[in-house]
Formats: structure tokens, C-alpha cells, sequence
């Protein structure tokens, strides 16, 4: 038996060790384990994992692909923290669940890079070339698609801001206290800040301040206006007439989104006429290039 088929065999008794540990008939939880859910403490207590099970194995990995995956990010200059960003898109997964599946794929991706133009019978400069850019590629396009939820997740949400400002504005002005303000915006609403407003009310429910919980908000959601609307609110116990202020902020908002929208209109217009100039410089450059190369020809004839 050779060493190649001996570290084939480890490989598959590992695998199948954790595939079927995930099976309830043969990785049945220890009574303590099984009874830790209807204790006081143990919705806050992690059960135990298994020494070979795709818990323990996870909680092994998940260290090393944070730290890998956090050098990478800074490399290609991406400095937004992981969990802030997975926060702020409302993730399921955490820091440590979403690096591993990104280093997950980026090993697929590198051992498909390296076995796919082997078999092919590529030469080894191309090889190597795929080889080390395949995991690259797999790794920031997981990267850019949570960069970019993000990103779109802020655009909506300021855009939301200024109706969701000026129902807050008519609400207090009605004699709605905040909290209740909050809950009825969050209860009837569909959109992002709805969902958010929901975030933030459970927080003042965990025991929160409605301060602290509206400035917890604003630092997760990194929008300069609701930075500004927030300062605002925060003036709830201080201030004698808290609508007038936020309609003010309102407006301010409003109006910095129609001139974003008026610079997206711009951006768009001029883009529209690249490909006009690109299809009028292509026959221009070769009607003076074919008298330009025949005087080149008469020329050099002479």
C-alpha cells in the first residue's frame, strides 16, 4: 500500500466520521446535553461537541480562517470590520461561519485551479497561473458580494430616511412618545429601516436606553444622515418640540437625496454617450489611416 493510498484512506475515514456525525442515530447528544435546553441557563450555555463532529471541527478551523481571511481583506483594502458588515445585512452567519465557508471555497477553488489544468495537460507556467489566481478570484467575489449587499443596504436606507423621518416628525407631533413612534413605524413598515427599528427595539427591551440603543444603530449603519437624525433624536428628554426638529432634519435629507439623484442622472448621461464617441473614433481613425498609409507608400515608392 502506498503512502498516497494510506493518506486517501485518512482522508475518507475523517470525512465520514463528520458526515456521520451529523446523524441523530449515530450521534445521539449525551442526556445532559439533551436536558441542558430546559434548565435556566441553558439557552445560554453551547452544548458540548463531540471530539470528531462538524462542531469541534468548525470551532478548529474557524479561528484560522478568520485570520487568514482578515490579512487577505486588508491586502486587497478592504478595512470594514467582517462582523459589522454581517450585521448590518442582517446575516444569519457570523465573523467565524462565513470565513470558514470563504476558505472553504477558496480551497476548492485552488485544488479545480491546480487538478483541472494538470489533467488538461496544460504547460506549468499556466497551471501555476491558474493554479493561484482561481483561489484569489473565489475569494474576493465572496468578499464583493457581501461589500456589496452592504453597500446596498446603506442606499436603501437612506433613501428610506426621509419618509421614515417625517412619520416619526407627525407622529411625535400627534403625541406619540418615541418608543411608541418606533414601534408603530416598525410594526406597519416592510422596508429596511423598518426592519432595523425592529433591531433596535428589541435591544431597549434587552434593557438598553432608547440613546443607546439608536446610537448603537447609527454606528452599524455607518449613513452620515442618520448620524445627523439620530444627534436629533437623541434630544428627546431635552427637547420641548422634537417634530419641528426632525421635519427640519427631514427636509435636510430630502434634499441631499434629490442632489445625489440629480448626480446619478449626470453620471448616467455621460456615460451613455462612451460607447457613441467609441463607434464614431473607430471609422474616423480608419478613414485617416488609409491616406495616411498610402502617402506612407508613395513616399517610400519615391
Amino acid at each position: 500500500m502506498t503512502q498516497l493510498e494510506v493518506l486517501a484512506g485518512l482522508l475518507l475515514f475523517v470525512g465520514l466520521t463528520l458526515l456521520l456525525s451529523l446523524a441523530r442515530w449515530f450521534g445521539r447528544p449525551p442526556l445532559v446535553d439533551r436536558l441542558r435546553p430546559y434548565s435556566p441557563r441553558g439557552l445560554r450555555v453551547a452544548p458540548r461537541q463531540g471530539l470528531l463532529s462538524v462542531g469541534s471541527f468548525r470551532d478548529v478551523v474557524a479561528p484560522l480562517a478568520e485570520g487568514i481571511g482578515s490579512t487577505l481583506s486588508r491586502v486587497f483594502g478592504i478595512s470594514e470590520d467582517l462582523d459589522t458588515k454581517l450585521r448590518r445585512v442582517h446575516s444569519p452567519l457570523d465573523s467565524g461561519q462565513f470565513r470558514t465557508r470563504q476558505l472553504g471555497s477558496t480551497l476548492l477553488a485552488l485544488m479545480g485551479g491546480i487538478l483541472v489544468p494538470f489533467a488538461l495537460g496544460f504547460a506549468a507556467p499556466v497551471t501555476v497561473l491558474v493554479g493561484v489566481g482561481t483561489p484569489l478570484l473565489t475569494f474576493l467575489v465572496l468578499e464583493q458580494q457581501l461589500v456589496a449587499a452592504s453597500e446596498a443596504r446603506q442606499g436603501r436606507l437612506f433613501r428610506e430616511l426621509p419618509v421614515v423621518a417625517e412619520q416619526l416628525g407627525m407622529l411625535l407631533a400627534a403625541g406619540y412618545s418615541l418608543g411608541a413612534a418606533f414601534h408603530r413605524i416598525a410594526g406597519r413598515g416592510s422596508g429596511v429601516v423598518a426592519e432595523d427599528l425592529r433591531v433596535v427595539l428589541a435591544r431597549m427591551r434587552q434593557g438598553l436606553s432608547e440613546t443607546q440603543a439608536l446610537r448603537e444603530w447609527d454606528e452599524l449603519a455607518g449613513v452620515p444622515a442618520l448620524h445627523r437624525l439620530v444627534a436629533v433624536l437623541s434630544l428627546n428628554r431635552e427637547a420641548g418640540d422634537l417634530g419641528a426638529l426632525i421635519s427640519d432634519e427631514a427636509r435636510s435629507i430630502r434634499r441631499e437625496a434629490h442632489r445625489e439623484l440629480l448626480e446619478a442622472i449626470e453620471r448616467k448621461d455621460q456615460q451613455v454617450w462612451i460607447p457613441v464617441a467609441i463607434a464614431a473614433l473607430i471609422p474616423g481613425t480608419i478613414l485617416i489611416a488609409i491616406p495616411f498609409f498610402q502617402a506612407m507608400r508613395t513616399f517610400s515608392n519615391a
